[in-house]
């Protein structure tokens, strides 16, 4: 098979077939269907011989294990996707839901082939279907390696991990020129839809990669935390870094004594998971939360986690939807989840209500209480109201949550709750002692972790130093754990 591989060198990217190669482990790819030609007969396109139709598709092995992978070829047609282009890879993505394994899809399309009409939407609607089949059976990853417009978009929408390469990926709904005709913005491909939009603002990409090479070794790396198929088990690694005592004195040192002042959480991340083993998502979305994946004694586990230095650690629209999203793909896939609080609540005010806070917070809510994997959560510092209960408190069934000894579980903090109950007070400057009084007694009696040890609501209160012990002990005692009886439904209604 001659490839146009000058063509896309360029443009400054790789050709499909050496996207593919470079994504796999040597001499593993299968190509099949190269042989599929398109058959429509409008528009001069009898007359078009269209090599594999414009896609290449097979099927090799990363890391030594198996994978489906498809790479459209702009070279061809643009990339352009037309019935039996959309069929290949529907067809591919149904080989890997019966041969359980990944599907990595390479886009880089023009979009819809317009000669073809309905036929060539009726590929779309093939592909979008295999989509959904596929999701929570098998893994599905998008590389967005060129354009990528129009109905194009929502197959890597339904996929679970969306890879972005910069100066390279370009995701809309409409391209630059549609928008200039019905909005009259000039406004260049780029800032409409390329990585850093998508990674920084829209959430759509979860990964931003600085080059294609860069992109290729990212997803190599994703695919060894993940199981490849739903059942597939998470196999504990034979060798274990973990330097214990330099992150037992790190981790000590990281809450800041003004409890107001904001801290990395990636930091106590790092002091309880294996050495240098946190990989994180949508890292540049929702700062205000983090999440990834870890290994912990070898084991791959979802992370999940507030982060103070972003918003303080508030809960808003944007970090309400990161947070969901990745625990309900780990929930899929029986990976357990390692849950990180340092949360003041979920945040006030008129912009995020006319948002939908309410439903956006409702997801997270939703999906940890629907999720039946091993779920430990650790409360660092503040666990206040309704953002406490939400993230993966007992009562949403964590099956261990411990709490420092410093942290604080409330409904709000002592300032907020003095000012409800004891306004008029406050209004007089000679009974400014009694009400400081009252701030001590709300501290020390109420938002006192010991309280919710009592109750029962608290595993136990542990030291920073030896949470990482804790974390190890629970998910081995939780590595048999069997799913709860659930009620008789077809499936719950999530509020999206």
């Amino acid at each position: 098979m001659e490839y146009n591989i000058e063509k896309q060198h360029q443009k400054g990217k790789l050709h499909a077939i050496e996207r593919i190669n470079a994504l796999c482990d040597k001499d593993t790819f299968v190509e099949i269907y190269s042989g599929v030609r398109h058959n429509c007969t409008s528009f001069g396109m009898e007359k078009k011989d269209i090599p594999y139709d414009g896609v290449i598709t097979g099927f090799g092995k990363i890391n030594g294990r198996k994978v489906a992978v498809y790479a459209q070829d702009f070279t061809v047609q643009g990339g352009s996707l037309g019935l039996m282009h959309g069929e290949k890879i529907a067809e591919l993505i149904d080989k890997a839901i019966q041969s359980r394994c990944p599907v990595i899809g390479i886009n880089d399309s023009g979009g819809a082939r317009i000669q073809e009409g309905v036929d060539a939407l009726c590929g779309y609607g093939d592909l979008f279907y295999q989509n959904v089949r596929a999701s929570g059976s098998v893994p599905q990853i998008s590389i967005i390696a060129g354009p990528c417009a129009g109905g194009a978009v929502y197959s890597p929408g339904i996929t679970d991990f969306i890879f972005a390469v910069d100066k390279i990926s370009q995701l809309f709904i409409t391209g630059p020129k549609v928008v200039k005709s019905v909005m009259f913005l000039d406004i260049s491909a780029e800032d409409l839809g390329g990585a850093s939009i998508h990674s920084q603002k829209s959430g759509v990409a979860h990964f931003r990669c600085e080059s294609e090479q860069n992109c290729y070794e990212q997803v190599r790396k994703l695919l060894d935390y993940i199981p490849h198929y739903y059942g597939d088990e998470i196999v504990q690694a034979a060798k274990i870094k973990f330097d214990e005592k330099k992150k037992a004195k790190r981790i000590q040192e990281i809450l800041p004594e003004n409890p107001r002042q904001g801290y990395d959480i990636r930091q106590v991340i790092d002091c309880v998971t294996d050495d240098d083993s946190f990989f994180e998502t949508s890292a540049e979305f929702a700062k205000n939360c983090v999440t990834g994946f870890a290994k912990v004694d070898g084991r791959s586990v979802g992370i999940v986690a507030n982060n103070p230095s972003g918003m303080g650690g508030v809960l808003d629209c944007d970090a309400s939807d990161k947070i969901a999203r990745h625990v309900r793909y780990c929930d899929a896939y029986n990976i357990p989840l390692l849950t990180f609080v340092d949360v003041p609540g979920f945040i006030p005010g008129p912009q995020e209500e006319q948002k939908g806070i309410i439903r956006h917070g409702a997801k997270v809510i939703y999906a940890y209480s629907e999720s039946t994997v091993p779920k430990v959560t650790v409360i660092t510092r503040k666990a206040y109201g309704g953002a406490y209960i939400a993230m993966c408190s007992k009562h949403l069934g964590a099956d261990f949550v411990y709490a420092w000894p410093a942290s604080e579980i409330a409904v709000m903090g002592a300032e907020g709750a003095i000012g409800i109950l004891y306004a008029k007070e406050l209004a007089d400057p000679n009974k400014a002692q009694e009400v400081a009084q009252k701030s001590e007694e709300y501290k020390n009696e109420i938002m006192t972790p010991k309280i919710a040890a009592k109750r029962g609501y608290i595993s136990e209160v542990i030291n920073p130093e030896d949470t990482r012990k804790y974390i190890v002990k629970s998910f081995d005692f939780l590595l048999d754990k069997a799913n709860m009886d659930k009620p008789l439904k077809k499936h719950g209604n999530i509020p999206l």
